[in-house]
């Protein structure tokens, strides 16, 4: 990945030029974790949007197979994965391929560390354990061949119906001596919501894990100052979780109440 148009296997040149978003890949299956209902995915009562016989699958890209592809040689971000490359490898596999020889190096199976790895929609992600994030975070930042120095922050995403995984934190690294992206991915249960802090690696982390714990409730052990950094410190909840009420809107007139779009009765 790089600031220019990446061509994948899936997206070759000029095929997305026009602004539109690479395509799926199409050796992978998705995963279905569950399937939404509605506008609003309400289930505790009638959805007022009009869209009440909506129902869409919730999909998560799937892991995908070799060769991954990504840039070849002809853009700064395929520099090192030259036109002598396996048909259909590009720079993905060459990070994949530093990456798993790096922490073998270091005595750690790849397979181990990493769950899986996601290439969608022109993007590379790797999918980490979280007892093994901090030495791959480390791994990514040094090692000469990949020299991922910056983390441009962490957010969080709920999955109500990820079982097992509904938390999940995503880091972006951008590597300015190669010119390329990555993603990392951690999945934690919301009854055990914690991972490690990765401000030791990368410093700039500090206020974002503090907004991803204030909003999501993920609890970076071994943070320097965990605290919330928007709500209020006695404040219920965490608000961007998708269990979390979404409200009504308070009206003067007899103390009346506006409720929340999951709360209104149904016209259908």
């Amino acid at each position: 990945m790089s600031d220019s148009t990446p061509n994948t296997p899936d997206t070759p040149a000029g095929k997305n030029g026009d602004g539109a978003l690479p395509a799926q890949r199409d050796d992978t299956a998705p995963e279905q974790i569950g399937v939404r209902r509605g506008m609003f995915g309400a289930d505790n009562g009638g959805d007022t949007s009009g869209y009440g016989g909506l129902v869409r699958p919730i999909l998560l890209p799937g892991a995908a197979t070799r060769p991954y592809g990504g840039p070849r040689s002809g853009s700064r971000a395929g520099a090192g994965a030259g036109s002598d490359a396996p048909a259909g490898e590009g720079v993905f596999d060459q990070i994949a391929d530093e990456l798993e020889g790096a922490l073998e190096e270091q005595g750690l199976p790849p397979a181990e560390a990493i769950d899986k790895t996601v290439v969608d929609r022109g993007e590379l992600t790797f999918h980490i354990a979280r007892e093994h994030l901090v030495r791959v975070a480390r791994t990514l930042r040094d090692d000469p061949a990949l020299r991922f120095e910056l983390c441009t922050g962490v957010s969080g995403v709920h999955y109500p119906g990820d079982k097992g995984r509904e938390l999940h934190a995503v880091y972006h690294l951008r590597s300015i001596t190669h010119g390329r992206l990555i993603r990392l991915e951690v999945g934690v249960p919301d009854t055990d919501p914690h991972l490690p802090s990765l401000v030791s690696v990368y410093p700039t982390n500090d206020w974002h894990e503090r907004e991803t714990y204030d909003f999501f409730g993920l609890v970076f052990d071994g943070h320097p100052a965990l605290t919330r950094i928007m709500m209020p410190d006695d404040w219920p909840g965490h608000p961007q979780r998708k269990d979390y009420p979404l409200g009504g809107i308070p009206v003067e007139y007899k103390g009346a109440q506006i409720p929340a779009p999951d709360q209104r009765r149904s016209y259908s």
